[in-house]
């Protein structure tokens, strides 16, 4: 008996079926890109999983009214037939920011796959003022 043969359909990981039904709930064709985030001190702190994207050219970094939009582009290196479980194509990622963070401020590092935005926070202002009734 020889070795059989690899079968060429694939059955989605763990991953992919947890994922289904919020793609499915995307209005654009990009897949989600998987972050963690925390507050240390006085800063916001974002990490993504971006493994074997360039950073210099494949990735962009955007903020506008509040919402940090991390975009990204995996590209194929090789063409032809072959398997391959690696995800290619374009990822994006909508966080809001709190309310105190100073856009101007955002710096953002690459390093070993895993990219990190720094959002320096301002002290918060007092959310709830109390309005004094005239007679």
């Amino acid at each position: 008996m020889g070795t059989p043969a690899r079968r060429e359909a694939r059955l989605p990981d763990l991953f992919d079926l947890l994922e289904m039904p919020f793609t499915t709930l995307r209005p654009f064709t990009a897949q989600a890109i998987r972050i963690e985030d925390y507050v240390d001190e006085d800063k916001y702190v974002i990490r993504a999983e971006l493994p074997g994207i360039d950073p210099d050219h494949d990735v962009e970094i955007s903020v506008s009214r509040g919402i940090l939009m991390i975009r990204a582009e995996r590209k194929e290196e090789h063409e032809g037939r072959r398997h391959s479980e690696f995800r290619y194509g374009t990822y994006e990622r909508h966080i809001r920011l709190p309310e105190n963070a100073r856009e101007e401020d955002i710096k953002a590092t690459y390093d070993k796959g895993v990219l990190t935005i720094t959002v320096p926070l301002q002290e918060a202002k007092e959310a709830t003022r109390r309005i004094a009734i005239e007679r």
